[in-house]
């Protein structure tokens, strides 16, 4: 685990890159801001490498993900995709929902630019993920007509409310037994068959701090639909194997799609540890 000057530090920088994130930033009804968040994101990767943009129509529009790949120790291992949406619903800031997931995104820019694992790593913020997934479904479904392969994806989607009060965590009905009633952990869903890759970022969480839990899908999630709700979803349909990192979204945080998504509502130091915890498990793989 980081020392504390460092843990105050990386705490700092999310808090910065919340600040410049978090605002309505809809594409249709808040263009504006949208186009700012979206030239903070080019800015922020291109302190690290070249910056890709993967564009594609959605009614009649042109939208953007932004791409940035990092080299791995190991070059010929396939990469790591990290995804992470920068489009909020009408009227809302979208704190949590997901500028935190934007947030710790550049902040692994920095981490794996300064010190690369060993597989290359290719960081993507996902346009549209709002109206149904449609920046990362254009993107995944790319990368399968290009026969391109994908060590893992993981998708970061809301990452910063926590809340240690009992029954403060809801479940889909039938598996709330199995798992606790307080939301102060961070979750992994991904298919059965990446359960050793859960693992691996479970260590991660472990060593910085944060508890962390993971639920094995089969069928891509049909079984249990609030397990395909964000940009996972497009690349388990195409067959790659993805993991959702999420604080739980709505089964936790009462500020979701709502004006009240804001900056004060978030545990910055739950945040930090997930930052942490996802830099040391990535390491891992």
């Amino acid at each position: 685990m980081s020392d504390t000057w460092s843990d105050t530090a990386l705490q700092t920088r999310l808090l910065a890159h919340l600040e410049q994130v978090a605002r309505d930033r809809n594409p249709f009804l808040a263009s504006a801001q949208h186009f700012f968040v979206q030239q903070y994101i080019q800015q922020e990767f291109s302190r690290w490498g070249e910056v890709t943009a993967h564009s594609f129509d959605f009614q009649g529009q042109s939208f953007t993900n932004w791409i940035l790949n990092l080299p791995g120790q190991n070059s010929h291992r396939p990469p790591i995709l990290v995804g992470a949406h920068y489009d909020s619903v009408p009227g809302s800031p979208g704190a949590d929902d997901n500028a935190t997931g934007v947030a710790v995104l550049l902040e692994l820019a920095r981490a794996f630019a300064q010190q690369p694992g060993r597989s290359p790593l290719r960081l993507a913020a996902f346009d549209l993920e709002e109206l149904g997934f449609v920046g990362s479904r254009h993107y995944a479904q790319a990368l399968h007509d290009q026969g391109e392969p994908l060590g893992l994806m993981l998708s970061l989607e809301m990452l910063g409310y926590c809340c240690h009060q009992p029954h403060s965590q809801q479940y889909p009905p039938g598996i709330e037994r199995f798992y606790p009633d307080r939301g102060n952990y961070i979750a992994q869903i991904g298919p059965w068959q990446s359960i050793p890759t859960m693992v691996r970022l479970w260590r991660g969480f472990r060593t910085a701090g944060v508890p962390s839990q993971w639920l094995p899908v089969v069928n891509q999630g049909q079984a249990v639909p609030d397990t395909r709700r964000s940009d996972h979803v497009p690349f388990w349909d195409l067959g790659y194997p993805a993991i959702l990192i999420t604080d739980t979204a709505y089964l936790r945080n009462p500020h979701y799609h709502q004006l009240t998504d804001t900056l004060e509502t978030l545990d910055l130091a739950f945040l930090t540890q997930v930052c942490q915890g996802l830099i040391c498990g990535l390491r891992r793989l």
